[in-house]
C-alpha cells in the first residue's frame, strides 16, 4: 500500500475516534433533508421531491399527478422553471416493438429521494432505476430483473423538438419549451451499444433512421435479452447539442452512479454545512435543513464554459467569468430568501443581483426585471420588487455590483413600465393616475374594466399595487440616498407614504378608493374581492394586507392608533374566524390557507406579520406566535408545508425563524429577533466570520427571551443591526418557559415613522 493510502487510513480513524462514533451514525447535514416534506398540498401547488445540486441547471424529480399517484411518467432527464413537469424522458421496457410508447406511466415501489441520488423499482416491469446528477450532466443504471425472452429497450421521449443519432450512434436533439424560443438541447450516450436503432413514431418504430422531429416521438436503442444492465448518461445545454456534450464531458468521465452521488452528497454537504444547529429534536434538524435545502432550487445558474443563453434577448453571451442566473421568483424570493443569501452566500449573490442588470439590458427596455424565468421575465404577480434585493445587498454590504446602473433599471422598471400585475406593457392611464393620486384606483362594484391591459383573471389588485409600489419607492429613496441624489431621495421618500391614501380611518384597514376618491362601500376584509380578493388585493384578504407596509411599521402602529390599539388589531387577526366552511372560503381565497383565524401561514405577504409585535412593546407575543406557528404548520411530514413553495419563498421563513431572528424589512440593515428553535446555530459568514446565536435553555416549553447580549453588549431592543455581525460575532439569548414582558419593550425596531411635517 502506497504512502498517501496509509495517510488517508489513518487521518480516517482518527476522525472516527474524535467522533466517538462509528462513520455510519454520524449524520450531516444532507443526512436530514427529507424532499418529502410537503409533497401532498393542503389545497393547491405542493413542493416536488427535486433531485439537484445546488443552484444547478440541471434539476429532476418524478413526474406524477401527485404524490398519491402511483403512476410516475417515464423517468425525468431535466425540469425547466415550469414546476410539475420535465423535459426529455427515459422510458424502458421489456417486449416487442408493437407494445412500445412515447409516454408511459410506471407503477412503482421502494422509491427513496435524496438531493444528490433517486432510486426507484418499477414493480409491475421489474426495473431498477438508479440515478445521480451532476450540474450539467447525469448518469443512470437501469437494471431488468427478469431475463425474458424478448428484447430489452430503452426509448427517449421529446415532447416538441426533435432528436437524431449522430455518427457515433449517440443521441441529439433538442426540446422547445412552454412555446417559446427557448431551446433545452440534449446530449445522451449509453454504455451498452444497442443491437439496433430508431424512432417511434405513432405505433411503429422505423429502424435505420437518422433523425425525427415533432411532438411525443422517442428515439428507440434496441438490446438483446442478454443485455439486463444498461448505463446511460447524459449532458444538458441551453446553448447547443455541441455543448450539451462538453458539459457531460467534463462533469462525468464514468458509468459510475455511486461516484457521482458521492459528489453531489459532498456539495450539498458544503451548501448545507454554512449553517451548523445544535439542540433541538431530530424533526426540528430535518425541518430546518429540508427548508435550506429548497432556498438553493433557485435561481439557477445558466453559463457553460464562460457562456449563456439569455432568452431575454434569445442570444448566446460570454459571462465574463460571471455565471449568470435566472428563475428567481422575486416576488416570493425577496421577503427572505435573498436576504438569507447575503449572510451565506454574499458571492453568488452578487452575480444574482449583476444577471437582473445584464437581463434589463438585454431587454431593451432596461427595466429591471420582476420574474426572470428561463423562458424570459414572465412578468407574473404585481409590484417591482428586484429594487429591494439591490437596497438590501447594498446595505450590507455587497459591492459587486453597478449601484448606479440598478438605480436607473428599478427605477424605470417602476416609472415606465406599467404597473398593472403580469404586464410588461409601457406605463398607461393606470400609472398616470397613481403619479397624480397615489393610489391605483378600484372599480366600483359592477363596472366594466377599460384599461386594456388589465388581465381578466389578475384585474387590477388596486390595494396590494398601491401598498407594493410605496415599499419599492422607499427602496428607490434608499438608493438614491446612498448615491447622493438627494432630490430623487426625497421625492421617492414622499411617495413612500402613498399606503396612507388607502388607510380607512374609520376601519383602520387600507381599503380600495375609486377615481374618485371615495372608498368602495360594502366592502368586508374578509371576503371581498372576488376570486383570489384580486378586485381588491392579491391571493390574500384585507386582513393580510392591513400590515403591508414593511418599510414603516412605526408609521403603521401611529395609524392605527398606537401600541395598545396596533397589537389588539393583530391579536384579532388571529382570532378571527372563517365565519363560513372551509370549502366555501377557499373556493374563492386558494391561496389562503394555513390559517390561523384571518392569519394565512401559507402566503408570502403573512411571513412578517408575526414578528410585527416588536414594534409595539409586546416582543414576547411575537416569540410565543412564532414558536406556536412552526409547530402548527412546518413537520417532517408530507403534508409539512402549508402552501405555495415558491423558490425558497417560504421556506427562508422557516430557516430564519427557527434560528431566531428575521429581515422584516429587506433594504433596512437590521434584524427583527423572534425565538430560537436551537440552543445553537453557527452561520457562516464567509472570510473565517462565523456568527453564532446561543439560546441558553431553548427548548419546546422554554420558547421565550428572558435578556440577551450582542458580543456581550447588553441588547434593550428585540432587534440588531447587520453591521454589527458583518465580522462574526454571537448572539445570546437567555430562554425560558414564561414571558419576560417587560424585555424589549422600550426600544422598537426602527422605521421610517410617521411623515414628517
Amino acid at each position: 500500500m502506497n504512502k498517501p493510502a496509509l495517510l488517508y487510513i489513518a487521518s480516517y480513524l482518527f476522525t472516527i475516534l474524535l467522533s466517538g462514533c462509528s462513520s455510519e451514525n454520524t449524520k450531516t447535514p444532507v443526512d436530514y433533508v427529507n424532499p418529502y416534506m410537503g409533497n401532498i398540498s393542503h389545497l393547491l401547488v405542493p413542493t416536488y421531491p427535486t433531485v439537484h445540486l445546488p443552484n444547478s441547471m440541471l434539476r429532476v424529480y418524478p413526474e406524477r399527478a401527485n404524490y398519491t399517484s402511483e403512476l410516475i411518467k417515464g423517468l425525468p432527464i431535466a425540469v425547466t422553471s415550469h414546476r410539475g413537469s420535465s423535459v426529455f424522458n427515459l422510458n424502458p421496457f421489456q417486449g416487442n416493438e408493437s407494445d412500445a410508447c412515447s409516454e408511459v406511466y410506471y407503477s412503482y415501489d421502494q422509491e427513496k429521494i435524496t438531493p444528490y441520488r433517486y432510486t426507484v423499482f418499477l414493480d409491475k416491469n421489474k426495473i431498477n432505476v438508479d440515478y445521480a446528477p451532476s450540474h450539467r450532466s447525469a448518469i443512470y443504471t437501469i437494471q431488468f430483473e427478469e431475463n425474458r425472452k424478448e428484447a430489452n429497450f430503452i426509448l427517449l421521449n421529446v415532447g416538441n423538438g426533435k432528436l437524431t443519432f449522430n455518427e457515433e450512434g449517440h443521441i441529439e436533439g433538442y426540446q422547445i419549451i412552454d412555446n417559446s424560443q427557448t431551446k433545452i438541447y440534449l446530449y445522451l450516450e449509453t454504455e451498452q451499444k444497442p443491437h439496433s436503432t430508431g424512432f417511434l413514431s405513432g405505433t411503429s418504430v422505423y429502424y435505420g433512421a437518422s433523425s425525427i422531429n415533432g411532438e411525443n416521438k422517442s428515439a428507440v436503442l434496441k438490446y438483446n435479452k442478454e443485455t439486463q444492465t444498461i448505463n446511460i448518461r447524459y449532458g444538458i445545454s441551453f446553448i447547443s447539442t455541441e455543448q450539451a456534450r462538453k458539459n457531460l464531458e467534463r462533469e462525468i468521465n464514468s458509468y459510475d452512479v455511486s461516484a457521482i452521488a458521492r459528489i453531489g452528497r459532498n456539495e450539498w454537504n458544503d451548501a448545507l454545512g454554512k449553517i451548523q444547529v445544535s439542540g433541538g429534536s431530530e424533526n426540528d434538524k430535518t425541518v430546518f435543513y429540508t427548508s435550506l435545502y429548497r432556498c438553493y432550487e433557485r435561481p439557477v445558474n445558466l453559463s457553460e464554459d464562460g457562456k449563456y443563453y439569455s432568452a431575454f434577448d434569445g442570444k448566446i453571451h460570454e459571462d465574463g467569468g460571471r455565471s449568470f442566473y435566472t428563475d428567481d421568483w422575486i416576488w416570493d424570493t425577496y421577503r427572505a430568501t435573498h436576504p438569507l443569501r447575503i449572510l451565506i452566500d454574499k458571492e453568488r449573490e452578487t452575480d444574482i443581483i449583476n444577471s437582473y442588470l445584464l437581463m434589463a439590458q438585454q431587454m431593451g427596455t432596461n427595466w429591471m426585471p420582476t420574474f426572470p424565468e428561463v423562458t424570459g421575465d414572465s412578468r407574473r404577480m404585481n409590484s417591482n420588487h428586484a429594487v429591494a434585493t439591490v437596497i438590501d445587498a447594498w446595505r450590507k454590504g455587497v459591492r459587486g455590483f453597478d449601484l448606479e446602473k440598478a438605480y436607473e433599471a428599478a427605477r424605470k422598471g417602476i416609472e415606465e413600465k406599467t404597473l398593472i400585475p403580469w404586464s410588461a406593457a409601457p406605463s398607461g392611464w393606470l400609472d398616470e393616475f397613481y403619479k397624480e393620486h397615489g393610489y391605483i384606483p378600484a372599480l366600483k362594484p359592477g363596472e366594466k374594466e377599460t384599461v386594456a391591459d388589465v388581465s381578466p383573471w389578475e384585474k387590477r389588485q388596486p390595494v396590494a399595487v398601491t401598498l407594493g409600489t410605496a415599499y419599492d419607492e422607499w427602496c428607490l429613496s434608499q438608493i438614491a440616498a446612498e448615491l447622493g441624489k438627494k432630490e430623487d431621495a426625497e421625492y421617492f421618500l414622499a411617495r413612500s407614504y402613498n399606503y396612507r391614501n388607502l388607510f380607512n380611518p374609520e376601519t383602520r384597514f387600507f381599503h380600495p378608493k375609486d377615481k374618485d376618491g371615495k372608498f368602495i362601500e360594502g366592502v368586508d376584509y374578509r371576503y371581498s374581492g372576488g376570486l383570489g380578493a384580486r378586485d381588491y388585493y392579491d391571493e390574500n384578504n384585507g386582513y393580510i394586507y392591513r400590515w403591508d407596509v414593511q418599510h414603516n411599521i412605526g408609521d403603521l402602529v401611529s395609524l392605527i392608533g398606537g401600541n395598545e390599539v396596533f397589537t389588539a388589531a393583530l391579536d384579532s387577526m388571529f382570532d378571527t374566524p372563517l365565519g363560513m366552511s372551509k370549502w366555501q372560503f377557499y373556493s374563492f381565497l386558494p391561496d389562503h390557507t394555513g390559517n390561523v383565524g384571518m392569519f394565512s401561514m401559507a402566503n408570502e405577504p403573512s411571513l412578517h406579520i408575526p414578528y410585527l409585535y416588536n414594534y409595539a412593546g409586546q416582543p414576547w407575543k411575537t416569540q410565543k406566535r412564532i414558536r406556536v406557528l412552526l409547530d402548527q404548520w412546518f413537520r417532517n411530514d408530507l403534508m409539512g408545508v402549508p402552501g405555495d413553495e415558491d423558490g425558497g419563498g417560504m421556506s427562508a421563513f422557516v430557516v430564519f425563524s427557527m434560528m431566531g431572528f428575521y429581515p422584516v424589512t429587506p433594504g433596512s440593515p437590521t434584524y427583527n429577533i423572534g425565538s430560537p428553535v436551537f440552543s445553537d446555530v453557527k452561520i457562516d459568514l464567509g472570510g473565517g466570520n462565523v456568527f453564532e446565536i446561543v439560546a441558553d435553555g431553548a427548548s419546546h416549553d422554554n420558547k421565550y427571551v428572558q435578556s440577551a447580549t450582542l458580543n456581550g453588549e447588553e441588547l434593550s431592543g428585540p432587534w440588531f443591526d447587520h453591521s454589527r455581525i458583518t465580522a462574526g460575532g454571537v448572539l445570546s439569548l437567555k430562554m425560558g418557559p414564561k414571558a419576560n414582558k417587560k424585555w424589549g419593550i422600550g426600544n422598537p425596531p426602527p422605521s421610517v415613522g410617521p411623515m414628517q411635517k
